[in-house]
């Protein structure tokens, strides 16, 4: 399997990770890094995570020097994420959504939750909604989403706590069946970590239904 590049030079590698492909090195199961490295020849480090149900642009370090600025980049949050989904409903045509979120690592699931307690964490994001259909009888709408925080499951648990989970996603209620979550990482701000270039890439939803 060889991964989408979109641009690379001697400090990072830009890349579309596929649906159903880790974010991060794994022994057994297929990763981006491993695949970058093979097919680029060169250390791969990840800076940041994307889930493996969700498809999108990522920024991968090709040094250490880059790897620990790019992190400190994600730190101060001058690295910017624009989504795209699909969700169940009709939100406002636009709003912000702010929760207290934990994540039950034995479920493997993020809740939304009243009161702050060990391992809780705040999580914002705004969105904008795109246009609006029917599938499957049932009222979708395409919406773009920026986030504030990057928390587990943030974006799937966020909209699902409010009755609208994204499309395909059976385990925060979807009763849609579709082949893969509608959820893209669509966007990707953020200065070059040796240059201070600014840089924006972007990649299109793949089998989003409308």
């Amino acid at each position: 399997m060889d991964a989408r590049i979109i641009f690379q030079d001697d400090h990072i590698i830009v890349a579309v990770k596929p649906y159903g492909v880790l974010s991060e090195a794994h022994d057994t199961q297929p990763n981006l890094p491993a695949i970058l490295r093979e097919q680029c020849g060169c250390e791969v480090y990840p800076v940041h995570r994307l889930d493996k149900t969700t498809h999108g642009v990522m920024v991968f370090a090709k040094t250490r020097e880059s790897a620990a600025k790019l992190s400190a980049l994600i730190q101060k949050g001058e690295v910017k994420k624009t989504y795209l989904a699909v969700v169940e409903g009709v939100p406002e045509e636009r709003g912000e959504m702010t929760d207290l979120l934990y994540f039950d690592r034995s479920k493997g699931k993020s809740y939304v939750v009243r009161r702050e307690r060990k391992g809780v964490k705040q999580a914002s994001l705004i969105y904008e909604r795109l246009r609006t259909g029917e599938l499957n009888g049932v009222m979708v709408s395409k919406v773009r989403i920026r986030l504030l925080t990057g928390r587990t499951h943030q974006i799937r648990v966020q909209f699902a706590s409010r009755q609208m989970p994204l499309v395909g996603d059976r385990r925060y209620g979807s009763h849609i069946d579709v082949k893969n979550i509608a959820l893209c990482a669509a966007e990707l701000h953020f200065p070059h970590p040796i240059t201070g270039e600014k840089l924006c890439f972007t990649c299109s939803p793949e089998g989003f239904p409308i």
